[in-house]
């Protein structure tokens, strides 16, 4: 597979002052895949060291973190010599090791000449700091999401369908209406399998989408174990009670998150914490409502207000237990897959680097996602089929006069009225 952080990976190597980096990601979204391919195709040799699997050598860093005693320690352990510039350090599931965490502050002070990728779950780093510090200012971070749907092509075969995706929506130029199909039945198949590695692996050894959702399931118990694992038992139950309900929320006319959908009674101060666990962890991503579309639009979010969207498409598919066939199939039998398509336009945005925001004015009118693009704030509509009218849309550009606005929906490119019409396939290129 190719992903679009390596190249970010291979920056940092070549940066004359780098620091040790950090690879952040959600559980099985392919840190340990990549680190050690990044390692095999740039350095002369990669130490690896996983501190979930090896807890041996995690009792050196119980005893010393100087780095001199470390690298002895490291070349006696895996019986290897670390050369400066040369060999790749890799410390996996750092999470599971405090003082593993801590000793790249001593690292970047006291010997910035080694190379050092630590990777770990979201969740682990940031719940599960107990007795040490955080190294704050002292590394570098990357967050790696989910296949994106132009890695699903480029892993599918289909690089030159990305490229053209590419380039039509630069030059507002549709797709020849072969491509087109082609793309959708390929989102379609997105929505179904998303961008977890190992679905797609799973898919592409005999393109039956049922591998994929087998190896879903396993993931999505992975996240459920993580669950009892880094919280209470009582914190479990809310956390997957918030868990539970995020298809029954995003099936609302109104998707704001509501407590009271997760229980009778529910509240902030009961469900609160619940929904921080999810979001460390990467399993949701939370989209804050905005009630004007002006600069800076972190400003104007009203925390109390939100959507939760699931951090991978399929998985809220898998989630929801809608019929694959609904989806492939031009019937469209349920509203829901109008909140898919929505949850995958907030995976792109989000894997692009933009904060979450959708606008709401008065309860009256509603755009999906706004995002801040140079000094405009630029709204976002999301229709899961050819039926595009919006009054909520046309209400904003009255309003607020964007440059322009975007409408992702089955319909092939271009431009209109001051309306940039996306197929919901060219996501990736926001």
């Amino acid at each position: 597979m190719q992903r679009k952080l390596m190249l970010k990976l291979i920056e940092w190597k070549k940066k004359a002052d780098h620091m040790p980096l950090i690879v952040y990601g959600a559980r099985q979204v392919g840190k340990t895949w990549l680190l050690d391919t990044f390692g095999k195709e740039n350095f002369e040799d990669a130490v690896y060291v996983n501190f979930e699997t090896d807890s041996k050598i995690a009792y050196s860093f119980a005893e010393n973190i100087n780095p001199q005693f470390l690298l002895n320690a490291l070349e006696t352990y895996y019986r290897k010599r670390i050369y400066p510039e040369r060999t790749l350090i890799i410390f996996d599931e750092i999470q599971a090791c405090e003082k593993a965490l801590t000793s790249l502050k001593y690292f970047c002070e006291q010997a910035p000449e080694y190379m050092i990728i630590a990777a770990g779950s979201l969740l682990g780093v940031a719940v599960n700091r107990e007795k040490y510090s955080f190294p704050v200012g002292k590394v570098e971070m990357l967050t790696l999401y989910p296949l994106d749907f132009e890695e699903f092509l480029w892993a599918n075969g289909f690089e030159k369908l990305a490229a053209e995706i590419r380039t039509s929506y630069d030059t507002n130029t549709p797709l020849p209406e072969a491509l087109h199909s082609l793309a959708l039945e390929q989102y379609k198949n997105y929505l179904i399998i998303g961008g977890m590695p190992g679905a797609v692996n799973a898919y592409l050894k005999e393109r039956r989408l049922m591998d994929a959702i087998n190896i879903q399931n396993i993931i999505q118990n992975s996240y459920i174990a993580d669950m009892s694992k880094y919280a209470t038992p009582g914190e479990t139950t809310r956390i997957m009670a918030c868990f539970n309900s995020i298809p029954a929320q995003l099936a609302k006319d109104n998707r704001k998150f509501q407590y009271k959908v997760v229980q009778a009674g529910g509240s902030a101060t009961m469900f609160g914490t619940s929904i921080d666990w999810l979001t460390a962890a990467g399993v949701v991503m939370k989209c804050h409502k905005i009630e004007h579309g002006m600069m800076p639009p972190a400003v104007y979010q009203d925390l109390s207000s939100f959507k939760l969207y699931m951090g991978d498409v399929g998985l809220l598919t898998l989630k929801s237990r809608i019929s694959p066939y609904s989806i492939l199939s031009d019937i469209n039998e349920t509203l829901f897959v109008g909140s898919i398509a929505e949850n995958y336009v907030a995976q792109a945005l989000k894997t692009n680097g933009y904060a979450l925001y959708y606008w709401e004015s008065k309860n009256r009118a509603e755009v999906d996602f706004v995002v801040q693009q140079d000094m405009d704030i630029i709204p976002i509509e999301v229709k899961s089929g050819t039926h595009t009218r919006s009054r909520s849309l046309t209400v904003y550009i009255s309003r607020y006069k964007p440059s322009f606005a975007i409408r992702l929906s089955a319909k092939n490119f271009g431009f209109d009225n001051g309306i940039k019409s996306v197929p919901l396939y060219a996501a990736f290129c926001l």
